[in-house]
């Protein structure tokens, strides 16, 4: 999830730990400790562009490190504080904080090595929004009025928020993934795959995607009282002799193409004319193929160059009014 997402829910569980004199430093030290395993983004290299990926969410992430990461945490946090903390109070607010994390990014779509290194599946149960305020903000009030009060009960209404709104989340996924297999019957279509994900920021408007035979079938889905369809796109699942009939399957190109199928979990979608390799998990408006990120791919070029990393994430106007008449339920309707 966002930074601040991240630091706020390490505070608030590293509180519930604190007393009065300590709430506020404790409270710090489980945000920056919530903060921590996003270290990992500084693993890059310059001529592997797509290292990150492998690195993101691996395992500084996992359950297997939280016990190391929150160590080195308090460690470097404890001589800055040892005047008013004992080294036991402030490892147990960095372990509340740091172990927070990991679990946290295993409810989005995005995949996290949660048992590293016994496992490399990513793990994601698709429950919110990589960002989502709804989220996150009455934690923030929460949290400031802990601080304010001195009163440690705050930090238990906000971790009873966290777990609230991420258990409406499976709610509201196992709603939608009924109402995803619904739509695939209408269209005498027998899901082999099929994923779901929120769109931005809510807990409402679905995206789902499902694979039939060798296509690639994109909706939206408004979950509220009842339920709405957004009829989206489709696209032909990536594969060689249909795409890149002349890309050497030695070449590092190809090997980066495998590596970027893990981290999409096989979820990929070919763009003609850019010759770009696509990840159909993620666009900005949630019916849509429109892609937020892929590979760039040159079969002309020496089979030890590799892949280029391409990303778009703009938002034009008209796409920011299209989401939101989606999600007040505009371009949606009843399934026909």
């Amino acid at each position: 999830m966002d930074p601040v997402s991240q630091g706020t829910v390490g505070a608030a569980f590293a509180q519930s730990s604190a007393n009065k004199t300590n709430i506020v430093k404790v409270g710090f030290i489980g945000f920056l400790a919530g903060l921590a395993p996003d270290l990992d983004i500084l693993i890059r290299s310059e001529s592997d562009p797509i290292l990150f990926l492998e690195y993101h969410r691996q395992f500084t992430h996992s359950l297997f490190f939280i016990p190391f990461g929150s160590l080195i945490v308090a460690l470097l946090i404890f001589p800055f504080v040892k005047g008013s903390m004992t080294i036991k109070t402030v490892y147990i607010a960095s372990f509340l904080g740091y172990a927070t994390h990991g679990l946290l990014d295993a409810c989005t779509s995005y995949g996290t090595l949660l048992f590293w290194p016994f496992s490399d599946e990513r793990v994601t149960w698709n429950n919110i929004s990589i960002v989502d305020p709804i989220f996150t903000i009455p934690i923030l009030i929460l949290l400031g009025i802990a601080i304010k009060t001195k009163k440690r009960i705050f930090s238990f209404f906000a971790i009873g928020w966290v777990i609230f709104y991420l258990s409406l989340g499976f709610f509201q996924y196992e709603r939608t993934l009924s109402a995803a297999f619904k739509l695939a019957d209408s269209r005498g279509h027998n899901p082999e795959r099929m994923t779901l994900k929120p769109s931005f920021g809510n807990l409402i408007l679905w995206k789902s995607i499902y694979q039939h035979e060798d296509t690639f079938y994109v909706d939206a889905i408004r979950s509220v009282q009842s339920i709405t369809w957004c009829l989206g796109d489709s696209i032909r699942i990536f594969d060689y002799e249909n795409h890149l009939p002349n890309l050497d399957k030695e070449s590092q190109q190809s090997k980066d193409i495998e590596r970027f199928r893990w981290f999409s979990q096989n979820y990929l979608g070919y763009d003609k004319e850019k010759s770009l390799i696509t990840d159909i998990r993620y666009s900005m408006i949630p019916n849509q193929i429109t892609p937020m990120w892929g590979l760039l791919i040159d079969d002309q070029i020496g089979l030890s160059e590799h892949a280029v990393w391409w990303t778009s994430r703009g938002l034009d106007e008209g796409q920011l009014d299209l989401f939101k008449d989606m999600l007040n339920g505009k371009n949606c309707g009843d399934l026909k």
